[in-house]
């Protein structure tokens, strides 16, 4: 007699301890893929934003409007570019008060950068804790659930006076589903994870660059006394 085997016919007849597994790991799977998604096009957005930034500020423009610009833009800005503002802003006050310590006013337009950095590197991060802890245990709930089967269908079979591989198989093959929707929910995480640590170490090396770069630009032009018309282009 040849018995249903399909993956839906499984999940259907599998223990409740077993259903409640793999539901579970079904809506952490979703879960992950949009995060995933969003992940995946905000960061490009991020870079594509970034990338536009640089080049307008190499390409000379002037410094106190692309202060204006980026403070007006303000949330819609781009990352790098709220950065930048951070740094100006700090400057422009430190100046304003007349400090003539060249040192303390790079020191507070740095100290100003690094903190926007820090705010931005947070929020560009966001969730991707969640896609480490789906790739890291989703593998071992999917286990559980399939010991669990295990168990369940041996104490089955207990019951009966002979047991062949047709009585056996149902119930093995109800929890192995288990570890295979577990392994469903991890690896696209877990590869998802890899490649947005390494996109986002990218970005977070472009903003310490580009930091550096406007700390230098701002101590060849502190002991001015109004900030340059042009920014330099970069050579």
């Amino acid at each position: 007699m040849n018995q249903d085997l399909s993956i839906f016919t499984l999940v259907l007849h599998a223990s409740l301890v077993v259903q409640v597994v793999m539901a579970g790991l079904m809506i952490t799977s979703l879960a992950s893929w949009t995060v995933i998604f969003g992940k995946l096009f905000g960061l490009r957005k991020v870079r594509n934003e970034n990338e536009d930034f640089e080049r307008e500020f190499w390409a000379g423009k002037n410094l106190n409007d692309l202060y204006n610009e980026a403070t007006q833009r303000s949330r819609s800005a781009a990352p790098l570019e709220r950065i930048f503002a951070s740094g100006m802003r700090e400057f422009l006050k430190l100046r304003e008060r007349r400090l003539a310590d060249t040192g303390a006013l790079l020191d507070g337009a740095r100290r100003a950068m690094r903190a926007s950095f820090q705010r931005e590197m947070d929020a560009i991060e966001s969730h991707l804790s969640f896609l480490a802890s789906v790739g890291s245990v989703s593998p071992y709930v999917g286990l559980f659930g399939t010991v669990w089967g295990i168990m369940h269908a041996f104490i089955g079979l207990s019951n009966l006076t002979q047991v062949t591989l047709a009585t056996v198989a149902p119930g093995i093959a109800e929890a192995l589903v288990a570890t295979a929707i577990g392994l469903f929910a991890a690896i696209p995480a877990v590869i998802a994870y890899n490649r947005f640590a390494r996109d986002i170490d990218r970005i977070a090396i472009q903003s310490e660059t580009f930091i550096e770069e406007f700390s230098n630009i701002l101590h060849r032009n502190a002991g001015q006394a109004a900030v340059p018309a042009a920014a330099p282009t970069a050579r």
